[in-house]
């Protein structure tokens, strides 16, 4: 019975991603890999990665969200004038809007917020004006559900990249649009261009652009050209992960680490050659998070009682550090600051004894943990957490590995809160499962 309920929560791994075209509606038809005019397209707190492998994207704000677990994938925000004096003065909801199911976050830049829901058998892209609310244009396809055991819909995060907004849906949907005006730019079905199925919970991978590259773990990697959509390397085949690649360099070779159902990859860049494998078995068949680079190391984290390791790339080997069940990230990344890992330890299935854990990145030694969040999720600003319960409180809490200090709270959504919530300019965007989305201002 026990095996039954771990079974019937999978569906919690969707929201990872972690993670628009044709005004108002589904758009015109779709080139599929057909050239179009290209535009070209920093480091975090306690990273040493290149610049030029985890740079901002060209069109981009210092302050803009452009991708999955933000600017420098870390999952932290440098923005320091927003307000966070809540107890004095609760923020306020900016406006509303409702996307259809799933679990995709928000890629925030020049002034639109984008991201995906799933309504009557089709995906819908969303591009809105992010002071208003007001929907800039959207584009939808015919897409599955794939509500098995949970909510269903879109998983993946969009990725904006200069003047095009990459995405990636349920079923292998891999589109390049116009982020201006949703124009399909071409498109590919990663099933039937990489012969691969789609995986037992669906296409799950935000779309991590390096230079001309466009790179998606869709059970093989595959890295294609950004701006037609043609094959540059594909990998050999394996279990999908529904988390999302990493770039970073390492000896002064640039690299992707990629953490899916089989192992954590070290692959090069160039041609998609493996440098290092470290194999990974879980319970079902499940891992979700993307992996957490911090110069030579390379941190990963499952649910269901796997747990999580640290291990160190050098000489083509993946070095074990340490591994334990400190901090088993059912869905969720954790966020790595100023040496201290802060992430949900525990399933959704038992959301009651899930912990918010901080864990010292060096030793995986736990410093605290904290429950009644449920299985929720965060990103840090201003050296905060910015936490989204699963029961839909927005909370500000102290990062420090000194003990869990919460500094406020606001109620903002009902129904499930699995996707990260995100802080860009002042404005904090959070959905639930069934696409309620709240724009919360928290400018100065």
């Amino acid at each position: 019975m026990q095996k039954f309920t771990s079974l019937t929560w999978l569906a919690a791994l969707l929201p990872f991603a972690l993670s628009l075209a044709g005004c108002g509606g589904s758009g015109p038809a779709e080139p599929a890999g057909q050239p179009a005019a290209a535009t070209e397209a920093p480091r975090s707190d306690h990273a040493s990665n290149d610049s030029t492998l985890v740079a901002l994207t060209a069109g981009n704000a210092p302050l803009d969200w452009p991708r999955w677990r933000g600017p420098m994938a870390d999952g932290i925000s440098r923005e320091t004038t927003w307000r966070d004096n809540w107890n004095d003065q609760p923020p306020q909801v900016l406006w509303r809007a409702e996307l259809g199911k799933g679990y995709s976050s928000f890629a925030v830049s020049d002034g639109r917020v984008y991201t995906m829901g799933h309504n009557n058998g089709r995906e819908t892209v969303w591009c809105f004006d992010a002071a208003t609310g007001k929907v800039l244009w959207s584009h939808s396809y015919p897409g599955s559900l794939n509500d098995n055991l949970h909510t269903g819909g879109p998983a993946a995060t969009p990725t904006v990249d200069g003047d095009r907004v990459y995405t990636l849906g349920k079923d292998g949907q891999l589109h390049c649009l116009d982020a201006g005006s949703g124009k399909v730019l071409w498109r590919q079905e990663l099933t039937d261009l990489l012969d691969v199925d789609v995986p037992e919970w669906g296409f799950s991978c935000s779309p991590l652009v390096v230079g001309e590259k466009l790179i998606v773990d869709a059970g093989r990697i595959v890295a294609l050209n950004k701006n037609n959509g043609q094959v540059i390397w594909q990998t050999e085949r394996h279990r999908a992960g529904y988390g999302s690649p990493v770039a970073f360099e390492h000896a002064g070779t640039p690299l992707v680490a990629v953490f899916n159902n089989d192992a954590l990859l070290a692959l090069r860049l160039a041609d998609g050659s493996q440098v290092a494998r470290q194999n990974w078995t879980t319970d079902f068949v499940t891992t979700a998070a993307t992996p957490i680079v911090d110069g030579d190391r390379i941190f990963i984290s499952s649910g269901y009682k796997t747990g999580c390791a640290m291990y160190q790339l050098a000489d083509g080997q993946l070095r074990q550090l340490y591994r334990n069940r400190t901090m088993c990230n059912h869905m969720n990344n954790c966020v790595l600051w100023q040496g201290h890992l802060y992430g949900f330890d525990g399933n959704s299935h038992n959301a009651r004894n899930v912990r918010l854990v901080c864990m010292d990145a060096a030793t995986g030694q736990e410093k605290w943990a904290h429950r009644g969040l449920g299985c929720g999720s965060l990103m840090v600003a201003n050296g905060k957490l910015l936490i989204l319960s699963d029961d839909g409180y927005l909370v500000l809490a102290a990062a420090s590995p000194a003990g869990y200090q919460e500094l406020a709270r606001t109620k903002v959504l009902d129904a499930t809160c699995w996707t990260v919530p995100v802080l860009a300019q002042g404005r904090i965007y959070c959905r639930n499962d069934q696409g309620q989305t709240v724009c919360v201002d928290v400018r100065k």
